[in-house]
């Protein structure tokens, strides 16, 4: 057959694919945008970039599919595994069709599908490749069974080939407290996994997995990565062949029998979504535009929050509630959360679960008195709930233990004295929505605190306990699209034991995330910044806590836990009847400071230093015109240069002037004594000297920051 190709082009991005007539589509190239190419120049491409023949078609494959099959010669990991009862199962196709969506509007997305039939496997095979307006990338594959008897998908896995350059991985490591810490390794031969098999990506989630040039930072080195959008369980693979290919995939980890496709049903696999950049800031700016383009992000200014877990814990007392409240409003608070403590029986954390009544004894006039002062100081409010789990002493497991996720050996471990309740039955399912959305609806909640404290293991449903993690993530997402649908503008805070559940498909429905239990300043900076690889700052909570820290407890300064906390979806997780007339009102300074700038913050792009000095952090946020930005320079260890050098700040106009002053309240190094001479007064310098030259740092101690504004003159 003659070779055709297709070139998309969209947001400094191109992706070059081969369609044949019996293979799912190949990528050809994925990366810079390569301009206007003629059909003639891509058809030289194709036969410029094909390897030798070395000693047979299956030891050197001339392309990879999208979905790479053992019958195109692909001897790596399969993109898609399955069978019969061991037949069928493996998949060539007697023909493929493409049809493409690619208008002369760059606004709009760019889209192949493409679907192989395979009539002696009684298989159809689709795959959709869309490339966003952001340059961002979205795969997915389905399968359908068009044959007889049963169809068992094992394992659907697109995968995106990248180039030789690609020589090291970088992907996050983790656990409770201590999410998005990153690690890099050689992209060496063989295969690089990293799986989730507790029903979400887990506190320990590769989260991302990128490949790319050596020693690649933010600001420099080309990179690809792939982030796959499932909540539920999951692999991110990098493989390099011994034949050179190298490839990036992803997909859903399925458990036995868990996806047995009857005649005409078909599976859907997540999409794996992909970015590119010179440096992780521009392939991280990709994830950030196609968020913020989405018609459900946020829109509206991000509400300051009051979270009263580390203030009360289990111990609600309406009086004292009452004045947290008072005092919330009075710095300036937007929105009161009262977090777990508040139905039937729970005083603690073994019991009531599952039980969305709230309790008499301790809220004998219902929650409206409260709600009634929160509403009535001008702020929304918002409640915690767990609605997948339930404690085994609950109301709800002793009417219904059936309703509970288990197997014949029963519900399994207990986890935080809880387990998951069966969300992919009908009757629990509705019970759990009509509690929820009646309390929602009965004291006008705005916003709900969804937390996910229980790993999913031996996740079984029914009388015969088949496998049932896809089904129950498929039902969290029906039933928080269902509140959000019966009530506009409730918004929803994705929590998982702090960061265990921050990928792109539950952010399909949430509005934030709750990105760790640790809110620790000094361990938040590496967890912002590494989460930050995907979700923009509007998206991820930011708290300030009291002076002593709830899980590691790291004394830290106010200024720094505040000028943290800035960064993000503000909020405050402390027992304001403890802290000082000082401490309120430097706090009511700095929620002031982070309204007057969260416009900037919640829209700009992202920007990180590679600075040479491990001991020192910089971070920014630059609008999009480049007339404004914000950088928080924060020491983090003992530094070995004193005083410090000077930074450079990137993302700017090099062409225009800028002013460059402390920004913020607070006793800031910027203003003591033997602070840079520049600093008292600013200093106005092009974004040019700005980003190659930069300024000298201010005198900074372990675990202080200085905040610097940039504003174009």
């Amino acid at each position: 057959m003659a070779e055709k190709t297709l070139h998309l082009r969209r947001g400094g991005t191109s992706v070059v694919l081969e369609l044949g007539d019996h293979e799912l589509p190949c990528v050809v190239h994925w990366g810079p945008d390569l301009g206007e190419v003629g059909q003639a120049d891509l058809r030289g491409l194709l036969h410029a970039s094909r390897p030798p023949y070395v000693d047979s078609q299956l030891t050197a494959p001339p392309r990879v599919s999208l979905l790479p099959m053992h019958s195109a010669g692909w001897l790596g990991r399969p993109g898609l595994l399955g069978s019969r009862d061991g037949r069928d199962w493996s998949v060539a196709f007697d023909s493929v069709r493409h049809e493409v969506v690619d208008g002369a509007d760059s606004a709009q997305v760019a889209r192949l599908v493409s679907v192989g039939t395979d009539p002696a496997g009684g298989l159809e095979v689709r795959t959709e490749l869309e490339l966003h307006p952001s340059g961002l990338l979205r795969v997915r594959a389905a399968v359908r069974n068009v044959g007889d008897p049963d169809y068992a998908v094992q394992l659907v896995q697109p995968a995106l080939p990248v180039p030789a350059d690609a020589a090291e991985l970088l992907d996050m490591a983790g656990r409770w407290g201590r999410e998005r810490t990153p690690q890099r390794r050689p992209f060496d031969q063989g295969t690089w996994l990293r799986e989730a098999w507790g029903g979400r990506p887990g506190l320990d989630s590769a989260t991302f997995l990128a490949a790319g040039e050596h020693g690649f930072g933010f600001r420099s080195g080309r990179v690809w990565g792939v982030h796959l959008a499932w909540s539920g369980n999951q692999v991110v693979a990098a493989e390099r062949t011994s034949t050179g290919w190298r490839v990036l995939g992803g997909g859903e980890l399925l458990l036995p029998g868990e996806m047995l496709l009857a005649t005409g049903e078909e599976y859907v696999s997540p999409w794996l979504t992909a970015s590119w950049g010179e440096g992780l800031d521009e392939l991280s700016a990709r994830y950030h535009r196609f968020l913020r383009a989405r018609p459900e992000h946020p829109g509206r200014p991000r509400p300051v929050l009051l979270n009263v877990w580390e203030a009360v814990y289990f111990d609600h007392d309406l009086p004292r509630l009452l004045d947290l409240a008072d005092r919330a409003a009075a710095l300036g608070v937007e929105r009161f959360v009262l977090d777990d403590g508040w139905f039937l029986g729970r005083r603690d954390d073994t019991r009531g679960l599952g039980d969305w009544v709230v309790d008499p004894a301790v809220w004998p006039d219902g929650l409206g008195p409260l709600v009634d002062r929160v509403h009535g100081l001008g702020m929304e409010f918002g409640l915690w709930f767990e609605p997948e789990m339930v404690n085994l002493d609950s109301e709800l497991a002793r009417s219904h233990p059936d309703w509970v996720l288990g197997t014949a050996h029963g519900p399994g471990p207990a986890s935080r004295h809880q387990h998951v309740l069966d969300l992919t039955r009908a009757d629990s399912y509705g019970h759990i929505l009509e509690a929820i959305s009646t309390l929602v609806a009965r004291y006008g909640i705005g916003y709900l605190k969804w937390d996910h404290n229980r790993p999913l293991v031996d996740a079984g449903s029914g009388a015969g306990r088949e496998p049932a993690v896809h089904a129950q993530t498929l039902a969290v997402y029906r039933m928080m699209a269902e509140l959000k649908s019966r009530h506009p503008g409730l918004e929803i805070e994705s929590c998982a034991s702090g960061g265990g559940r921050i990928d792109l498909g539950v952010m399909a429905l949430a509005d934030r995330v709750w990105v760790s239990d640790c809110i620790d300043a000094h361990e938040r900076h590496r967890l912002v910044r590494w989460t930050g690889l995907t979700l923009p700052p509007e998206l991820m909570g930011t708290h300030v806590g009291s002076g002593a820290d709830h899980t590691t407890g790291r004394m830290l300064g106010l200024d720094f836990r505040a000028g943290t906390a800035v960064w993000g979806h503000m909020g405050i997780e402390w027992d304001l009847a403890r802290a000082s007339d000082s401490d309120l009102e430097a706090l009511r300074a700095w929620v002031a400071f982070h309204k007057s700038v969260r416009g900037l913050l919640h829209t700009g792009d992202v920007v990180r230093a590679d600075l040479p000095d491990p001991a020192l952090q910089l971070d920014g946020v630059v609008a999009a015109d480049r007339s404004d930005a914000l950088f928080r320079l924060s020491a983090l260890d003992h530094d070995l240069t004193w005083p410090l050098g000077r930074v450079r700040l990137p993302g700017l106009d090099p062409d225009r002037a800028y002013r460059v002053t402390a920004a913020a309240p607070g006793d800031l190094p910027a203003r003591r004594s033997g602070a840079p001479p520049w600093a008292a007064e600013g200093v106005v310098l092009p974004g040019r000297v700005l980003a190659e030259v930069g300024v000298q740092a201010p005198s900074l101690r372990p675990d202080e920051l200085v905040l610097l504004r940039v504003t174009a003159v």
